[in-house]
């Protein structure tokens, strides 16, 4: 174990860059819950004989499970560091996906995907995020949104291989297929991450933006006021960002195309999601958290428009790419957005509430589109429902965007 009280010497180090690269790696196997389900819903829906409401609450259980995760993990983080919670987490995991082999009905099916995977897949996304914010300040941006791009690896991966194991062994088998590999995988993984974080206790800050008090930014608003619009923020984006990605291989199946290219059409959704976190990290070093989150929630607001007349097999691939390349930068700016505005050594629990937002958001968005779906037979009202929540995060992230001043400007003032 090491604790190290010139953190100069490690931001941004080779080192630096090695615990991102295994955190990427951790999170792509340790998200397969929030994709699996997906893949497996219409397959859950006909053994159980379910509607798609019902069929939908697995993936919401995942979500709430997941979103109080992060919480709970980003507050021991803060303490503890990441490798105790991580350890812990792969229990739940592998567990979850085993004893989800037993279930008769959809209602334990759901309760144990939320208790257990749930629950562990929430170490491997806002709390990565937190604990590699803490190993970079120059390339702080690009490095939490490479740590998010995990998640969405695990999109792009995960379906294309649950595609062929669904195939010759079923979801049940399929379950245990995942356990196994998360055992082997992911305690060699965790044991690299048993270093300390440099001692920080302030948010990074540029030379030239140093000035007045500790925060990079500030809004004006109180810590409790601007996460609590974060929060509403972070709902709304994901009821919106929840259509696609929760129901697209289900709007497959319905339209005659198959699971299969459902399956295909979320991988590269998510595809174009992990092209589109990594540029916007890029982009938040240079012109912010802020105004990338804004620019990736509008461009989203427009991809959702457009799968309302384009549903053809071909246009369906298209604008799922375009959907991927639009929103998979949004989740990962909150966390920018928290390291800019807020103090660093509250990262872990913060950066957890929004993600918990966030989850809440693809979990209600996620059971809300399946019941607007039985109610009307159709998947249109459900995109204009997702568009409408769409509209809300662009009008929150305005208004903190024309309050935002750097320091060196209060400073000056």
């Amino acid at each position: 174990m090491f604790l190290s009280t010139d953190k100069s010497n490690f931001l941004d180090s080779g080192y630096s860059w090695f615990r991102l690269a295994v955190c990427m790696t951790i999170a792509t196997v340790g998200s397969v819950g929030m994709w699996s389900i997906i893949v497996i819903l219409p397959l859950i829906q006909e053994e159980f004989n379910v509607d798609r409401a019902a069929a939908s609450l697995p993936f919401t259980a995942i979500m709430i499970g997941f979103g109080t995760g992060n919480v709970l993990v980003g507050r021991l983080v803060d303490r503890l560091g990441i490798f105790i919670p991580m350890l812990f987490s792969i229990a739940l995991l592998a567990s979850g996906f085993y004893f989800s082999t037993f279930v008769t009905n959809i209602w334990q099916y759901a309760i144990l995907q939320g208790l257990f995977v749930g629950l562990g897949t929430g170490a491997c996304f806002g709390p990565l995020m937190s604990d590699i914010s803490h190993w970079f300040s120059k390339r702080l941006g690009i490095a939490i949104a490479a740590a998010a791009s995990g998640n969405y690896f695990a999109g792009v991966l995960w379906p294309l291989l649950l595609k062929t194991v669904l195939e010759t062994e079923g979801w049940r088998g399929a379950q245990i297929t995942i356990a196994i590999i998360i055992i082997i995988v992911m305690i060699p993984l965790s044991l690299l991450l048993r270093r300390k974080r440099p001692i920080e206790t302030e948010p990074i800050i540029p030379a030239s933006q140093k000035a007045g008090n500790a925060n990079t930014k500030t809004t004006g608003l109180s810590p409790r006021a601007l996460q609590f619009l974060m929060i509403v923020a972070g709902i709304s984006c994901c009821v919106a960002m929840s259509m696609p990605q929760v129901h697209i291989v289900a709007y497959c199946a319905d339209l005659g195309y198959g699971i299969a290219s459902g399956a295909e059409m979320l991988s590269l959704m998510l595809a174009g999601g992990i092209l589109s976190r990594l540029t916007s990290g890029i982009m938040a070093d240079y012109i912010g958290g802020v105004r990338t989150l804004l620019l990736g929630s509008i461009l989203q607001c427009i991809a959702l428009f457009l799968y309302m007349p384009f549903d053809g097999l071909v246009s369906l691939y298209v604008v799922s790419f375009v959907f991927g390349l639009s929103q998979g930068g949004i989740v990962p700016s909150y966390a920018i957005i928290v390291r800019e505005y807020l103090p660093a050594k509250e990262a872990g629990q913060r950066v957890g509430l929004i993600i918990f937002a966030t989850v809440v958001g693809m979990a209600f968005g996620g059971w809300l589109s399946g019941l607007i779906y039985d109610l009307t037979r159709s998947y249109d009202a459900a995109f204009v429902n997702g568009i409408a929540w769409n509209f809300l995060n662009i009008g929150i992230m305005t208004f903190i965007l024309f309050r935002s001043k750097s320091n060196r400007e209060v400073a000056a003032a």
